[in-house]
């Protein structure tokens, strides 16, 4: 009698051990500050692999020559059990994961979805964390099929950041990164009476990545800034938004649609839908990093008709030749240029492990009156990505008389959200622009 019952007391034990030895994690891991971090949201793969991401996790990964990479935010240092859901589904697997200067090493070969412990390793301080895996050797034809990243210890007491699901198509979103603007502080006497906006922009060398849209002139109706299209393809964008919600333009009624009145030379103009539907120009032109551009926005209000007629131009700065982009007439508007902004953003789901960063500076609006005035006051905002806390790498501030905005590669120094940047004011000379003899 007691052997037997002291056999069955031993039997959890053994299971216990044989699991642990095999790498199957009963409870290493998984304790109850555990995360689950899901690769459809998280996960990467290296340029050119066979692996591949998708909204249920890794696949297809069969090349020694593919990398998968991870990246979680802890808010604190600590320890950091890891753990991987996962399958092979056949032969045995050897497979790496290293974090920092740690090297994690599991032979993996269960064919059912488990969770696996890898090993535990310390984080010296809050900030990213960066799991690399590798395939080191295996016998059947993938290395493993993994869904999730299971994280636990004490380097999570303060949270983590990390795309937590797909709701909201968020493992799209997460991969875009999280974007960033300036929200300009208008002059009271003016606010409502403001005909023209003008705005600079320079990107820092090597700041010029793909997928990037640097925003100069936002304002209700529209906006209007330069992009890095491609490796060979640069573009000056201008849109206005249609007064009709739909993301469809041919829904569109005729009465609501943006009406394109003029454009510049070699500026292609069309429609534009999935975020919103409206009017879009673009110039293709090789704008270079390290330069400085300047971008001039007019509105031209009917407040009869509700009308407004919202004209680009940009040029590059030191340049007297102006570039037309486009009019466009906005119905159901009849008001001035209210609610500047600038932004940030990524708009290539594979280019959002790349650090960004642009500098915006002179700043300056033009009443109806023809009266120049100063803007050197901004509210720093971000994305829904960046306000749920779903990715963290973003900043912005003030560097020389210049704002900056800064978003993707997963850098640790973030600025808090809705902090009111001010900006020093060189001198009071505003640009010289003769109004009356723009293209």
């Amino acid at each position: 009698m007691f052997k037997h019952l002291l056999g069955n007391l031993l039997k959890p034990l053994i299971l216990v051990a044989v699991l642990v030895s095999t790498g199957i994690s009963c409870f290493a891991g998984i304790a109850d500050s555990a995360i689950v971090v899901p690769l459809g949201g998280n996960g990467w793969v290296n340029k050119n692999a066979k692996a591949k991401i998708t909204n249920a996790g890794l696949v297809n990964w069969s090349s020694d020559n593919d990398t998968v990479s991870v990246y979680v935010r802890t808010e604190a240092a600590g320890s950091l059990n890891i753990d991987f859901k996962l399958r092979v589904p056949n032969g045995k697997s050897r497979i790496s994961v290293t974090v920092g200067r740690n090297v994690l090493v599991q032979t993996v070969s269960n064919t059912n979805i488990a969770t696996i412990h890898f090993g535990q390793v310390k984080i010296g301080q809050p900030g990213y964390v960066k799991l690399k895996l590798q395939g080191l050797k295996k016998t059947g034809e993938v290395y493993a099929d993994i869904i999730d990243v299971v994280l636990s210890g004490t380097a999570l007491v303060n949270g983590a950041a990390y795309v937590k699901d797909n709701h909201g198509n968020y493992y799209y979103w997460g991969h875009r990164g999280p974007s960033v603007h300036l929200n300009y502080s208008l002059p009271d006497e003016a606010k409502n009476d403001i005909a023209y906006f003008y705005n600079e922009v320079t990107v820092p060398k090597g700041n010029d990545v793909i997928g990037s849209y640097f925003m100069a002139d936002g304002f209700t109706g529209g906006y209007f800034g330069m992009q890095v299209n491609s490796a060979t393809e640069r573009h000056v964008l201008f849109s206005i938004w249609s007064p009709y919600d739909t993301d469809d333009p041919q829904n569109i009624p005729d009465s609501l649609k943006i009406k394109l009145l003029k454009k510049g030379t070699d500026v292609h103009a069309g429609e534009f839908g999935s975020e919103g539907s409206g009017g879009q120009s673009y110039l293709n032109y090789p704008w270079e990093a390290g330069k400085t551009y300047a971008f001039l926005i007019r509105a031209q209000a009917d407040t009869l008709s509700k009308n407004t007629v919202f004209t680009a131009w940009f040029k590059e700065v030191g340049q007297n030749q102006w570039h037309l982009i486009a009019s466009f007439k906005r119905p159901k508007s009849g008001f001035y240029l209210t609610k500047l902004y600038s932004f940030l953003e990524n708009f290539d789901e594979n280019m959002g492990t790349v650090t960004r960063k642009v500098l915006f500076g002179n700043q300056w609006v033009i009443d109806v009156a023809g009266k120049w005035y100063p803007v050197n006051n901004a509210l720093f905002t971000g994305d829904a990505t960046a306000n749920i806390s779903y990715r963290k790498d973003y900043s912005g501030g003030i560097k020389g008389n210049q704002f900056y905005l800064r978003n993707c590669g997963f850098f640790d120094d973030f600025t808090k959200l809705k902090t009111k940047l001010v900006r020093p004011l060189s001198d009071n000379a505003h640009p010289e622009i003769d109004l009356q003899k723009l293209p």
